[in-house]
């Protein structure tokens, strides 16, 4: 059976002309064809019918013709199809009204047959390519539209390991990313006890608290616009200062250290736990850059690194120890208590202290 490429659809208020164009179109086996008498019923007829062209009567009782093409053009479901007018005389004047209100042809009826069918066919061959041209843009609209929403999740993805500054140089192009900062501060934190802890609960507990201890210390970092650089195991590390450089990095940091110790209380409690945070802090020099092709990572290097990890191990439970250069860099500003010299692994005697809050 050929298939159905012309849906034609007639509304005139005369039986007679119904039934003629029905003959004109019977031995069309690819058009369809539907009749409405009732210009009133006309709108829902046709959109339940789903037209490629639309015949319309210019003369019809309760309706001029001119309102009956605006209607048609005036619906979603019409909005685009063909209308061609049947009208008992050539007008001129009508005929321009017509075509300016959003018809496409005019005939006076009744037409010859072959000329009938021969304008339908063109007239529903360009509607359906135009409703293919409409398929192609809408599914490139999408395909446009699901890029986006890729590209912007790769973004958000990038932005969850990478500094911003740093994901913006690399959509950038730049293939290589290192650099030094005379001065910035370096922080470690470890919970006290987790070892023991894990070996008492299952994977799924142990990865919901970690989640929301390392949630709480993310956004207390975006909060005082500290970077986060990684989290090893229960350890996490941050870093105020870079990639853009701010004089008040160490403030930044001691500032961030005493929301970690309020907030991991606060998750201890929530969970009936006792386990405790330790945190260490120093200033100085690092070398910062992007390591990995596949998996990226943005990390730092130094000296400093490395005493600031050593303040953590050589710290102690629920408190902030500090280098003698971030007291420093925090004097007048925030309390402190001397903890006195210590020997610290690879560096021998230090003098440094406990963060004890504000001034």
């Amino acid at each position: 059976m050929q298939e159905i490429k012309h849906r034609v659809f007639l509304v005139d208020d005369q039986a007679m002309i119904g039934e003629a164009v029905r003959r004109m179109l019977a031995d069309q086996t690819d058009i369809a064809f539907e009749f409405c008498r009732d210009a009133n019923a006309a709108a829902d007829a046709a959109t339940a019918f789903g037209p490629t062209v639309i015949l319309q009567d210019l003369v019809m009782a309760g309706i001029d013709g001119l309102d009956m093409v605006r209607r048609f053009r005036g619906l979603p479901a019409t909005s685009q199809v063909p209308v061609i007018v049947l009208s008992g005389k050539e007008e001129a004047v009508v005929k321009a009204q017509l075509l300016e209100a959003g018809a496409n042809d005019y005939l006076v009826k009744l037409p010859d047959q072959i000329e009938l069918i021969a304008r339908i066919r063109v007239h529903s061959d360009a509607y359906r390519r135009l409703l293919e041209r409409n398929e192609a843009f809408a599914a490139l609209e999408r395909s446009l539209a699901d890029l986006k929403r890729e590209r912007e999740k790769s973004e958000r993805l990038l932005l969850n390991i990478l500094p911003e500054k740093i994901a913006e140089r690399l959509k950038n192009g730049e293939a290589s990313i290192a650099e030094s900062f005379p001065c910035v501060t370096v922080l470690f934190a470890d919970l006290c006890g987790f070892t023991e802890f894990s070996q008492q609960v299952d994977a799924r507990q142990l990865v919901g608290m970690l989640d929301e201890i390392f949630s709480t210390f993310d956004h207390l970092a975006r909060a005082h616009g500290v970077e986060k650089i990684k989290t090893i195991g229960d350890a996490y590390m941050a870093v105020a200062g870079l990639p853009v450089p701010r004089d008040d990095h160490a403030e930044a940091v001691a500032a961030m250290a005493l929301g970690m110790l309020e907030a991991f209380r606060g998750v201890m409690r929530s969970r009936g736990l006792s386990m405790e945070l330790r945190i260490g802090i120093h200033s100085g020099p690092v070398a910062a850059g992007v390591i990995g092709r596949h998996k990226f990572s943005y990390d730092l290097w130094g000296d400093t690194v490395n005493i600031a990890s050593r303040m953590e191990s050589h710290g102690e439970p629920s408190r902030i120890h500090v280098s003698p250069t971030t007291r420093k860099l925090l004097e007048g500003r925030f309390r402190f208590a001397d903890r006195g010299e210590i020997t610290v692994k690879g560096k021998g005697t230090m003098h440094t202290s406990f963060l004890l809050g504000r001034v």
